[in-house]
């Protein structure tokens, strides 16, 4: 593999491990040639995949492209990136498993829903409403709706609607910090 750093043709693999889901082989490597260290993910790749744009063109399936969009939804939320890639790594072996090598955007935009939905509500919104290609506030309202409709499905809110109130502030002192107030005779 070539050096990034300074185009050097040869690299040695110094460590090799499973990534934190086991679905990458991560390597460290070092270039003889600048000594410059730098890391490689090595993913198995079940098929090609082609995705078919709303266009009608057809371009290859990027996983980085996927990674990136997800990332954009999810920007300033603080998730836990283990479970981004395992999202990215759950829609990429779906897609691939799939009896099809040409798959819709439609499919990938909708797996991408579908996992944010159960990861980050907020993000759900932020790429639905790209995705969606959403013009007026009602659009935002009817998603938000179902969002609603979801939670108090699981029981999130009390029977009657509204919000429980919440409980009062306690008041706590804060420690006294120094030496002890001397006594005065």
């Amino acid at each position: 593999m070539r050096c990034p750093f300074c185009g050097g043709p040869d690299t040695q693999v110094k460590d090799s491990r499973p990534s934190e889901d086991s679905s990458a082989i991560r390597r460290r490597r070092v270039c003889p040639d600048c000594g410059g260290r730098f890391t490689t993910f090595e993913r198995v790749q079940l098929r090609e995949l082609v995705v078919l744009k709303r266009s009608g063109k057809r371009v290859p399936f990027d996983r980085d492209k996927l990674q990136r969009s997800i990332d954009v939804a999810l920007r300033k939320r603080t998730v836990d990136p283990e479970r981004v890639e395992r999202l990215v790594s759950g829609i990429t072996r779906r897609l691939e498993s799939g009896g099809e090598g040409e798959v819709t955007s439609e499919a990938i935009g909708e797996a991408v829903m579908e996992g944010l939905k159960g990861l980050d509500d907020v993000a759900y919104v932020r790429f639905a409403s790209v995705y969606k290609n959403f013009r007026e506030a009602q659009d935002f309202q009817d998603l938000l709706g179902t969002l609603g409709e979801r939670l108090e499905g699981e029981g999130d809110l009390p029977e009657d609607g509204e919000a429980a109130p919440a409980p009062p502030d306690e008041v706590v002192a804060a420690p006294r910090r120094g030496r002890p107030a001397r006594k005065r005779a």
